[in-house]
């Protein structure tokens, strides 16, 4: 009897021992970011042995209770899908019988998920969400690959720009001798150029040039006043003995490039210099630069821009920094590495049998001076880029002035693109590395359209780095973009003009204004890149040409100009929207602590936010006005 109440005892305690639960288990939950408590997320106890889950949910103090656990060791998960994955391990045992609490609360962060939710937060994911999201990746990854090779050629650029400096300081820049001074005929193309008509004819009939060598043709394809105020100041310089003729046409067909080609039959002289309205050569410019041509292989000699305007504003002095780098390194490293370069459509001299040569002035694109060049150039003429004479002019001073400009050099490089790509890839004598930076030249105002794709690409990116953690990976290879900036940063370094003696405080200032160069750039490439497109797919539009002020000095005030038409675009709105888009976001992955991408984001913003505000600024200054 006593044997059997033993072991009936002993089954009793056996019972109770399988049965020992903690009766409750509390803890509470915060967000890693902001370190607030958090409601409403589902969390879990799973039990490494049988497999059984417990679940709980946090109440609106973030506290969360499990009730009646089993003594055991627990795997502790948070299960929300609208929070990261957390999981670490925890020992229930005899003393947790009355109760278990963690320690600290536990830390979590929710997934940032703006989008429709593609994967789930457990071992499976959806097929075709998980193959979109691979074919985002890659689209993202060949636009950083596209930018990395256009930086890497501005690098390589950059380097040969800075091996050839010692080299072209000590060049003898050769003497004119005014007995061997060929005939020259100054062009002087203009539209409707009213505030700097005069100025430009005046500043051409005062070249220090044997005047018995030398013609002016005002190239006037006005349909204002302006025709008024060339015709007398053609006659007041005509008057004093220069050889100068005022060439209207009625006709603007091919505008500017059907100008210089109208007015080919005309031309007196040997060679041609040409000018737009906006500039004020010097008067030695013209004496400097024909010296260069005792090659009788030199078809074109090409001056380097300077700027009147550069302090009138941050606007102008970004336009100078963007264009020293253009005028040094692009064209000065191209030609120390026997490139092909441009003739910039101003501030140069052509040999007329160049321009003859290589089939005249055509005007099926909006850059006909990016057409020629390469056209002669494959036909073996030298294009000689002279740095140190400078031929200044003057900056857009609006965003809409700029815009304009930006708008035909974008669309008319990739018209030249489609033109000429497949002539230079089959050319015959030309080397494989003359061929790829050519093409790349013209290919160059695609970047836009990278820079674009890239930004809005990110965007689900974001999203895809939140959802599918295998592809996390490949969303590292983001920081080429890093490396690509510090190229860049080289090549705007060594163009770099306002550097002084005191390198730390020169490169300080270097990098405040690459940065702002940089967002202002970001901020352009939604309408710079509808000018590519445009190019691409061969649509046509006018020459518009950018509105000149006449405005040089800081703070001079701006004068109204009739040319300078202003009116809210569609494009407009997509940058307003833009702005608040990246904005948005980067003050969403700021707050979650994710903060890969919120510089890039926040430059985006920027940008289409100066931008925006620019121009609706302008727009309003016009209306009351």
């Amino acid at each position: 009897m006593i044997r059997y109440f033993i072991v009936l005892l002993t089954l009793i305690f056996s019972i109770n021992g399988f049965a020992q639960t903690a009766k409750s288990v509390n803890g509470a939950m915060i967000d890693l970011n902001t370190k607030k408590t958090i409601d409403g997320i589902e969390v879990q106890l799973v039990n490494k042995e049988s497999k059984e889950i417990y679940t709980a949910i946090s109440d609106n103090h973030g506290n969360f209770n499990f009730k009646n656990i089993p003594l055991g060791e627990y795997t502790f998960n948070v299960s929300d899908e609208d929070y990261n994955p957390k999981t670490f391990d925890v020992s229930l045992n005899e003393a947790h019988i009355e109760n278990f609490t963690f320690g600290s609360p536990i830390t979590s962060s929710p997934e940032v998920s703006w989008l429709f939710n593609w994967g789930d937060s457990g071992e499976k994911e959806y097929y075709w969400s998980h193959l979109t999201a691979k074919i985002i990746l890659f689209l993202y990854g060949l636009c950083l690959l596209l930018i990395f090779f256009y930086s890497v050629l501005q690098l390589s650029l950059a380097i040969a720009y800075a091996k050839n400096r010692k080299k072209k300081a000590a060049e003898v820049h050769p003497i004119l001798d005014d007995a061997k001074a060929p005939f020259v005929t100054v062009q002087l193309p203009m539209y409707n150029e009213l505030y700097v008509a005069d100025r430009i004819i005046e500043k051409a009939a005062e070249f220090d040039y044997p005047i018995d060598r030398m013609q002016i043709q005002v190239l006037d394809d006005s349909t204002d006043e302006t025709v008024d105020v060339i015709a007398k100041k053609v006659a007041e310089v005509a008057a004093r003995g220069i050889n100068i003729q005022h060439v209207h046409r009625t006709d603007r067909t091919g505008y500017k490039a059907g100008a210089l080609d109208a007015a080919m039959d005309q031309v007196q002289g040997e060679f041609i210099a040409i000018f737009d309205a906006d500039f004020v050569p010097e008067k030695d410019w013209l004496r400097q630069a024909m010296a260069y041509f005792t090659d009788e292989k030199v078809g074109v000699v090409q001056t380097r821009w300077g700027h009147l305007n550069k302090e009138y504003s941050l606007l102008t002095e970004l336009q100078a920094f963007g264009l020293n780098g253009h005028f040094a390194i692009e064209q000065g490293g191209r030609t120390a590495s026997g490139h092909f370069i441009n003739f910039n459509g101003t501030g140069g001299v052509w040999r007329k049998k160049c321009i003859e040569d290589a089939g005249g002035w055509e005007h099926d694109t909006l850059t006909e001076d990016l057409d020629l060049s390469y056209r002669a150039q494959l036909k073996g003429w030298r294009f000689h880029y002279c740095e140190h004479i400078i031929a200044p002019a003057e900056l857009p001073i609006t965003m809409s002035a700029l815009k304009n400009q930006q708008h035909r050099w974008m669309k008319g490089g990739a018209e030249c693109f489609i033109k000429m790509w497949k002539t230079i890839l089959t050319a015959k004598g030309v080397k494989g590395s003359d061929k790829v930076h050519g093409l790349s030249h013209l290919f160059n105002s695609s970047v836009f359209v990278f820079i674009l794709m890239l930004s809005i690409l990110s965007l689900p990116v974001l999203h895809i780095k939140d959802s599918f953690s295998d592809l996390n990976s490949f969303i590292a290879v983001g920081s080429i973009f890093i490396l690509s900036t510090i190229f860049l940063m080289y090549y705007y370094w060594m163009s770099f003009r306002d550097k002084t003696e005191q390198t730390l405080k020169s490169f300080g200032k270097f990098i405040v204004r690459f940065f702002q160069f940089l967002i202002v750039s970001m901020g352009l490439s939604l309408s710079n890149t509808v000018a590519v497109i445009e190019g691409y797919l061969g649509i046509k539009s006018s020459f518009v040409r950018t509105p000149k002020f006449n405005v040089l000095k800081k703070g001079e005030k701006m004068k109204s100009n009739k040319y300078d038409k202003k009116s809210l675009s569609i494009i407009n709105i997509g940058e307003f929207f833009l702005f608040l888009l990246f904005g948005f976001t980067t003050v969403n992955r700021a707050i979650y602590g994710d903060l890969g991408m919120v510089p890039f984001h926040a430059m985006l913003a920027t940008g289409y936010g100066v931008v925006f505000y620019h121009t609706i600024k302008e727009l309003r200054q016009a209306n009351r006005a």
